[in-house]
């Protein structure tokens, strides 16, 4: 704990649904839920206005739609949030070298790394001055925690939403947590809270009163220990700047539960080939890899190869994942699929069989270019089932919760984006304790413009697109062969909207537009 609240945190506002409304005029101060569109799609984020109606994050999206039914409901434009992601983790990055990103919207600075702070005093004025630069950099507010660790940190941010700073002054963390839901401490989820609530503990105060002794007796020595430390405010973790990652997965949930084994098969091959693209880009490579399968009732397997040394060869993965998918009965039908990536290096197996032969080669003089590595050698599988949670909810990866993709050094925050082929696609990256990392995206929208529009000019609602006459535009919806689309753009009033034929030559997939700043004009 220290004595000045130098520990800033800040969180975005309804970051996704936020974003949404800045870059389509139409849409501020409106319900806006961002999220997978199919029927077992799941809600990312909701704005302000729509989480009146009681439409939150992970809610299944046919619940959202019942419970706001006059909502815009839209795909995930993940290159667009990684993109103003990274302004605002710029803007941090100004303030201290320490900055640890938990998400694309979320991140711990430490102030006094950065010598902007040291007092009370400085560190809100500092939280103001960066309030004020993510609005003129992005037109978006971001809520401020300051205080004097972590924990107590985010908490503030969580209190002062929406758009909003508070500081805890170093002193009175005990009598601000005191009146507070246990479910406000980190750790504590809805299986810990129902066993506190059991005990008759359900403020923070009540459990700092336990005890240490009684809540190791309850949760066991590592978690009673903890939450006791944290009810009475203690925290002493660093804001750490880099986190290793753990593992690289990529997942879909289907529409319709997959029966034929053949379907299944490719299905697999198409998620080993889209997480090895993942693990190059992280530039890692990985020697465990793992094989989830979510069965019609529920319940999910996890198969697991170790290989002799890590690879990030596609046709090994794919060929490991093809095993394992042997060993899993998929009669009843699948639900979800994912293949993952762990124990990572920043090498391959096949660096080190060229090193090595190249020192061979020098010390004998030979040419080692002929010789030819060998293969990866598979341990045997290991096996666990466990039962899944209720449809709808997000769909984990094989190592954390579903997320989106990250920004440079920023990792985590929850997401889903349709599927164009039938399902929700999730791709992740994970780290380690605190925050693990994950990344998704819609499938089949890797890089290239128009996230959304799918194979056979099949338009995502809330997709980006430019008409040769009209300019540029976003996807309102789409049905019966033709799209109807809004010209607007960030900055602008409500544009007006014109319906086309899906397979209209003159209307094509677009990046998104800047937020903040000039860019292209729609046409009326």
């Amino acid at each position: 704990m220290r004595s000045a609240p130098t520990i800033l945190h800040l969180d975005m506002d309804a970051f996704y649904a936020s974003v949404e409304q800045a870059s389509k005029p139409s849409l501020r101060g409106k319900a806006v839920i961002v999220g997978g569109l199919g029927p077992r799609g799941v809600v990312a984020t909701a704005s302000y206005e729509a989480r009146r109606f009681g439409v939150h994050s992970a809610m299944p999206m046919a619940q959202a739609r019942r419970l706001c039914p006059n909502g815009a409901y839209l795909i995930p434009r993940f290159r667009l949030y990684q993109a103003v992601s990274e302004i605002v983790m710029g803007l941090l990055r100004e303030l201290s070298p320490l900055v640890e990103p938990l998400s694309l919207d979320e991140a711990f600075v430490d102030l006094e790394a950065g010598g902007v702070a040291f007092d009370s005093a400085a560190a809100r004025a500092a939280g103001e001055r960066l309030r004020a630069d993510i609005r003129a950099a992005t037109g978006l507010s971001g809520s401020v925690g300051l205080a004097g660790s972590k924990m107590l940190a985010k908490v503030a941010s969580e209190e002062a939403k929406p758009a909003g700073l508070l500081l805890i002054e170093p002193g009175t963390e005990r009598e601000l947590l005191a009146p507070m839901s246990v479910r406000t401490l980190p750790g504590v989820g809805p299986v810990t809270g129902q066993h506190l609530r059991r005990a008759g503990i359900t403020t923070v105060g009540e459990l700092a009163e336990a005890g240490e002794d009684e809540l190791v007796r309850m949760l066991g020595r590592s978690h009673g220990v903890g939450l006791h430390r944290m009810a009475l405010g203690l925290d002493d973790r660093p804001v750490v700047a880099e986190r290793d990652t753990k593992s690289v997965s990529v997942e879909d949930t289907f529409d319709v539960d997959l029966h034929d084994r053949v379907r299944i098969r490719y299905e697999v091959q198409r998620l080993a080939d889209r997480c090895v693209g993942r693990l190059r880009d992280s530039g890692h490579s990985g020697r465990t890899i793992v094989l989830k399968v979510r069965r019609y009732d529920f319940s999910t397997l996890t198969r697991s190869e170790t290989l002799r040394g890590p690879t990030d060869d596609v046709a090994v993965v794919r060929e490991a994942a093809a095993r394992l998918l042997e060993s899993v009965d998929t009669t009843g039908g699948v639900r979800l699929l994912g293949v993952g990536v762990s124990g990572l290096a920043d090498y391959t197996q096949e660096d080190l069989f060229a090193f090595a032969l190249a020192a061979e080669g020098e010390e004998a003089g030979s040419d080692p270019a002929g010789l030819e590595p060998a293969g990866p050698d598979a341990a045997g599988p290991d096996t666990t089932t466990d039962p899944a949670g209720a449809d709808g909810a997000v769909e984990g990866g094989l190592d954390g919760p579903a997320g989106v993709v990250g920004a440079p050094g920023a990792l985590g925050a929850s997401g889903a984006g349709l599927d164009p082929v039938g399902g929700v696609g999730g791709a992740q990256v994970s780290a380690g304790a605190d925050g693990a990392a994950a990344a998704a995206e819609v499938q089949g929208a890797d890089g290239a413009p128009g996230e959304g529009v799918g194979v056979g000019r099949r338009w995502g609602a809330g997709s980006d697109v430019r008409h040769a006459v009209y300019g540029a535009g976003w996807v309102q919806g789409s049905g019966v062969g033709r799209v109807t689309v809004r010209f607007e753009r960030p900055g602008s009033g409500p544009g007006r909207v014109r319906t086309f034929r899906v397979d209209d030559p003159e209307l094509t997939p677009s990046d998104p537009l800047p937020l903040v700043g000039d860019g292209p004009a729609a046409a009326g």
